[in-house]
C-alpha cells in the first residue's frame, strides 16, 4: 500500500463561475484541495447576486466541490466603502472592497483549518494583481493565515476563463458587480 500524498486545503473566494472554474481547475492541477466561498456582498442588485452565486454553486456541485456561501450583507458593504461611491472603477473603493472580501475569505479559512486562502480577482485585466497581492499578504499577515499571491490572467487565463465559460454555457456578466461600476459597462 502506497502512501497518500497530503493535498493542502485552498479557500478559494470567487466572484463567478466565469473567473471561479479556470482559477480552480489551475489550482487542482497544482494539487490543491480547492473549496469555494462565495462572500460578494458588493454584488448589485439581488438578482445579480443570485444569479452569479447560483452559477459558481451549480459548476461546485457538477463537479465535487465543496462551496461555502457567506450571508449577503450588501448594507455592510455600503458601511465599508462609504465616501468613495464616487472614486473611478479601479480606485480606492475597489482596494477596500478587495480587503473587505479578502479578509472574510482569510477568517473563514482559518475557521475551517485551511492551508492556503485566495481568490479569483486577478484572473480580470481590469483589476490590479499587484494590488490584490498585496493586500491578500496584508490579510493573511493580519488574520493569520496563508495567501497564495497569483496573477490568473498571466499565461492567458483570461482567455482560457472565456473559453471555459463558453463550453459550460455559464452566465456572464458585463460589470464588476457592485452598483458603481454599472455606470460605466457600456
Amino acid at each position: 500500500m502506497g502512501i497518500q500524498k497530503f493535498m493542502s486545503k485552498f479557500l478559494l473566494h470567487a466572484c463567478c463561475a466565469p473567473c471561479g472554474a479556470y482559477v480552480i481547475e489551475q489550482l487542482q492541477k497544482q494539487g490543491y484541495a480547492v473549496a469555494v466561498f462565495f462572500t460578494n456582498d458588493n454584488i448589485y442588485p439581488a438578482e445579480e447576486y443570485e444569479k452569479r452565486k447560483n452559477e459558481i454553486k451549480k459548476y461546485c456541485q457538477e463537479n465535487k466541490i465543496d462551496f461555502l456561501e457567506d450571508e449577503y450583507r450588501p448594507e455592510e458593504w455600503l458601511e465599508i466603502i462609504k465616501n468613495l461611491e464616487k472614486e473611478p472603477e479601479g480606485g480606492k473603493r475597489c482596494e477596500v472592497c478587495f480587503r473587505y472580501r479578502l479578509e472574510k475569505t482569510a477568517e473563514k479559512a482559518k475557521e475551517n483549518c485551511f492551508d492556503f486562502f485566495g481568490s479569483t480577482l486577478s484572473i480580470s485585466p481590469h483589476k490590479n494583481s499587484a494590488i490584490i497581492n498585496k493586500i491578500g499578504k496584508e490579510v493573511g499577515e493580519k488574520v493569520g493565515g496563508q495567501f497564495l499571491k497569483a496573477d490568473w490572467k498571466e499565461n492567458n487565463g483570461f482567455r482560457c476563463s472565456c473559453e471555459i465559460s463558453r463550453v459550460n454555457n455559464f452566465y456572464r456578466q458585463n460589470y464588476c458587480g457592485c452598483r458603481f461600476s454599472i455606470r460605466i459597462k457600456n
